[in-house]
């Protein structure tokens, strides 16, 4: 994988990085749970074909701003600023995971900045009947496994790059678990079935098979909520961050879909 190119945005005042790699007509890509402390197959798979132009949310891998975020609308209102500092413009719109709870708040609230939208196993819907697990009450440990079917793909995502400090690392990846227990605690539910009438980009809801944390049959009531041309595609074998489990496959019906 080839070095992106990096930039910053400020949000809030605070800076956040963004990560730019290819050329075409803009993708811009939201992270999942546990941010994106380096750059992916899949980000590199899209990047062939497209220009792909990935934004830091608040408290992530590569921004700080999480603390000044105290309501859902602020973390629409950041998103919102980040999208228009990093893509200057509509663009086609991938998140996954955290970063797809905001990224369908942004087609839904912010419609014009939207041309298609790809969710990947997005939080935001919650139903007691089948809850889905708490990331936050899991034994040490246990993420991986609960984020991908390998959880050897998670324990690559984390390591440490070399010429890092040791302690501003551990300090990141603890900010990254706060910056998502801000916005999804207690039960991930951020009211978006409410708002979800109002999506009328056409849309894709991908969702791993093996999904650990969010179950698969969330992507019927995304789906059946949404008011534009909506597919819904499993993805066989692969747990909740799909791209990351599966970069060809999710990669490969991403570009299929935004053609």
């Amino acid at each position: 994988m080839s070095a992106p190119a990096e930039r910053s945005v400020t949000v809030n005042g605070q800076a956040c990085r963004v990560w730019e790699q290819g050329t075409g007509a803009p993708l811009v890509y939201l992270a999942g749970i546990l941010g994106l402390p380096r750059w992916t197959p899949f980000l590199d798979r899209l990047a062939a074909r497209r220009r792909v132009i990935v934004p830091s949310l608040p408290g992530f891998s590569g921004a700080l701003g999480h603390d000044l975020l105290d309501s859902h609308l602020d973390w629409i209102a950041a998103t919102l600023d980040l999208m228009d500092g990093a893509a200057a413009g509509p663009a086609d719109l991938v998140g996954a995971s955290t970063g797809g709870a905001l990224a369908a708040e942004v087609a839904a609230l912010s419609p014009a900045a939207v041309k298609k939208l790809v969710l990947v196993a997005p939080f935001g819907i919650f139903d007691e009947r089948e809850p889905s697990a708490d990331p936050f009450a899991q034994a040490p440990g246990a993420m991986p496994g609960m984020c991908c079917a390998d959880p050897a793909k998670v324990t690559a995502l984390l390591e440490m790059p070399a010429g890092t400090d040791p302690i501003e690392w551990q300090v990141s990846q603890v900010r990254a678990s706060e910056a998502a227990a801000r916005l999804l605690w207690p039960t991930g539910d951020t009211g978006i079935a409410k708002r979800l009438h109002r999506i009328t980009c056409p849309t894709l809801v991908l969702w791993g098979s093996r999904d650990a944390l969010v179950p698969a049959s969330y992507a019927k009531r995304f789906a059946d909520g949404i008011r534009g041309k909506t597919e819904v595609r499993g993805v066989e074998g692969a747990g909740h961050l799909a791209d990351l489990d599966a970069p060809d496959k999710v990669a490969d019906a991403v570009l299929q879909f935004l053609g």
